[in-house]
């Protein structure tokens, strides 16, 4: 009985160890298909030095804050800060590995839209050289090209592989592995299977790349065809919402005005009518017009990218052009309203 509850705690502690190593591993994994050359740890100390940092700044606005505008004790601000410490800065550590986490995703995804783009060409390089008389290895060497970016350096990583000892089937599927590309490993699969059956290489990436040109061509049919709903998501995120929005700001301002204007004398009456304040203040309504414009542009985008592209990640780009526009003829119209309005009541 005593040795199995000696075991117990150890087996917990290699469970722990694996599951940190695991989790090391898949971080390494994804920094290495982002094309970073950073270390984990520099990555890791990078990251706890941004939350010191955001979170000194912070601090210092909560002493500037309840020093200057709102007198409180120092028990007071010491509470603050101590929270701020150590909520805080958990939550600005997640932040930060969030944040990270995002940037890594999409510089993969990036670099796998990068190799789908040149693939064609490289492969059509490559059987030009095959019928020319070189060998497959040869081939691919000497099809890559300066301009081919992330694809021309993993092809030198496998001629150095199968220069070194490598076959030449298991460093491309080494290379296949590191990219979610389901373009990428269906050719470098065909490849495999045409080397092994002994087939006409050539044609077969001459077919390859012919089959990859054309569903990119039919995917940009498809993006068109579908342009009228683009143009009416971007109208209604853009245009009608800040419209409304900015109407509604303007029609509370007056309506304010007017019920500060009205004054109703006291005639003792049980039915006497009472106005009070509207309860909502012009700058209140426009600070919740402005956040509910930004999560509307922010969903059009991911909307309009997912329509056109396919994917969410092809269309951040998208993100800022949407919310700056939408701030912009929102901050516009409720400035135009204003005077036009201004004017008449």
């Amino acid at each position: 009985m005593s040795t199995e509850k000696k075991e117990k705690p150890k087996k917990g502690k290699i469970d722990k160890k694996k599951k940190k190593k695991d989790s090391l591993r898949k971080l390494a994994v994804m920094v290495e298909r982002a094309g970073i050359s950073l270390s984990l740890k520099a990555v890791t100390m990078a990251i706890f030095k941004v939350a010191i940092v955001l979170n000194i700044i912070i601090s210092g606005f909560i002493i500037y804050y309840f020093s200057a505008r709102k007198p409180s004790t120092l028990a007071h601000i010491s509470v603050f800060l101590l929270n701020q410490w150590t909520f805080g800065f958990l939550a600005l550590l997640l932040f930060a590995w969030f944040l990270f986490f995002m940037v890594i995703d999409l510089r993969i995804y990036q670099r796998n839209v990068g190799i789908e783009e040149v693939l064609p060409d490289f492969l059509q390089l490559t059987s030009a050289n095959i019928r020319a008389g070189m060998a497959i290895d040869q081939a691919l060497w000497q099809a890559i090209r300066p301009n081919f970016g992330v694809l021309a350096k993993e092809m030198e990583n496998v001629a150095k592989q199968t220069m070194s000892g490598t076959s030449l089937e298991d460093a491309l599927i080494e290379f296949a592995s590191k990219y979610d590309s389901t373009v990428l490993k269906r050719s470098i699969s065909l490849l495999i299977e045409g080397l092994n059956a002994g087939g006409e290489i050539g044609e077969l990436l001459d077919r390859i790349s012919s089959n990859i040109q054309e569903s990119r061509t039919m995917q940009k049919e498809m993006s068109a065809s579908v342009t009228t709903y683009t143009i009416f998501i971007g109208f209604a995120s853009i245009v009608a919402a800040p419209f409304l929005l900015a109407l509604s700001s303007q029609l509370l301002v007056i309506i304010q005005n007017i019920i500060s204007s009205i004054s109703i004398p006291n005639t003792g009456s049980s039915f006497a009518i009472s106005f009070t304040k509207v309860g909502v203040e012009p700058m209140q309504f426009r600070i919740f017009a402005m956040v509910t414009l930004s999560l509307t542009a922010l969903i059009s985008a991911a909307i309009v990218s997912t329509i056109k592209k396919g994917n969410v990640k092809a269309g951040l780009k998208y993100i800022p052009a949407f919310i700056t526009a939408t701030l912009l003829i929102f901050l516009f119209l409720d400035w135009a309203f204003g005077l036009f309005m201004g004017g008449i009541f």
